[in-house]
């Protein structure tokens, strides 16, 4: 690789790495949900020229910025082998459709929606975040599940009980747990569902709290204690990443043993190869010789 091209590189990474730059981006990301959120007012269709022209600017901008961060990389694949880089290309090539009146103008106001989403490739602790939400996914499915059980033996004994009351809500066991979902979110459930099923069965509100603990109170909370315990998890591996924090401290202090007792063991195996006797051979040696 040629030295003109190692000096070029080294510029470009300089300036993706820059802080100054990193904020620039950030700026111009939220510029550019401004602008897509400043076309849905009919009041602005005086100034629409104006906002196509700083359609233009945002994505030739953009369309710069992923250049550069791809001629800061060594090798193209390198660049290609990030997924958020990848997200992002994607992003900035969907966005170079032209905003005309042609039949894509709508797919080009679609894609360029995501360009939003483009401020959680550029802050880490979006994507540590965004990371611990999709890894907490599996684990929160057993939970999901055991909850859907739970909704279904209720939906069960409410439809059976309680279709007397309202057809709307408990007449079949699918209206059941859209009703116990509307009771699960507290929207508006104690006049519309609690009070009319009490008229007709007093004693309806051991269901209804019963319900409400198990879903609102356990089950909520697992589902919280999830996804903080991957988050913690996220937090410590981006601490190792970048060198920073507790968790680098103690992974540096653990390398440091590890190296001090392979070099301790590589003594003691020189030790003995010189001596010709393991440490407990000779041990037992001066022993018998002081006897």
């Amino acid at each position: 690789m040629s030295e003109p091209f190692n000096t070029w590189q080294a510029r470009f990474e300089k300036l993706r790495s820059n802080k100054l730059f990193e904020a620039v981006v950030i700026a111009i990301i939220v510029v550019s949900a401004l602008v897509i959120g400043a076309k849905t007012y009919e009041e602005t269709s005086r100034i629409e020229q104006w906002l196509l022209y700083l359609d233009v600017a945002v994505t030739i901008f953009f369309l710069i910025e992923i250049l550069i961060r791809m001629a800061a990389e060594r090798t193209l694949l390198s660049f290609f082998k990030k997924g958020w880089n990848v997200f992002d290309f994607l992003i900035v090539t969907a966005s170079l459709i032209p905003m005309d009146d042609s039949e894509m103008v709508l797919l080009a106001r679609l894609l360029r929606i995501f360009r939003v989403l483009r401020l959680v490739s550029m802050i880490p602790e979006l994507q540590m975040l965004l990371n611990a939400l999709v890894k907490s996914v599996p684990r929160m499915g057993y939970v999901v599940l055991l909850m859907f059980i739970i909704f279904y033996i209720y939906a069960a004994i409410g439809s059976f009980l309680f279709h007397t009351v309202d057809e709307g809500l408990w007449g079949n066991i699918s209206l059941a747990m859209l009703t116990l979902f509307q009771v699960a979110t507290f929207e508006s459930w104690a006049t519309a569902v609690l009070y009319p099923t009490m008229e007709v069965y007093p004693y309806a509100w051991i269901f209804f709290l019963t319900f409400i603990f198990l879903n609102a109170f356990i089950f909520l909370n697992m589902m919280i204690g999830i996804v903080l315990d991957v988050m913690q998890k996220e937090s410590a591996q981006m601490a190792l990443d970048s060198g920073e924090g507790e968790e680098a401290e103690l992974h540096s202090l653990r390398n440091d043993v590890r190296g001090l007792k392979a070099q301790l063991d590589r003594m003691e195996s020189v030790l003995v190869q010189r001596d010709g006797n393991s440490p407990q051979q000779a041990a037992d040696s001066n022993k018998t010789s002081h006897e």
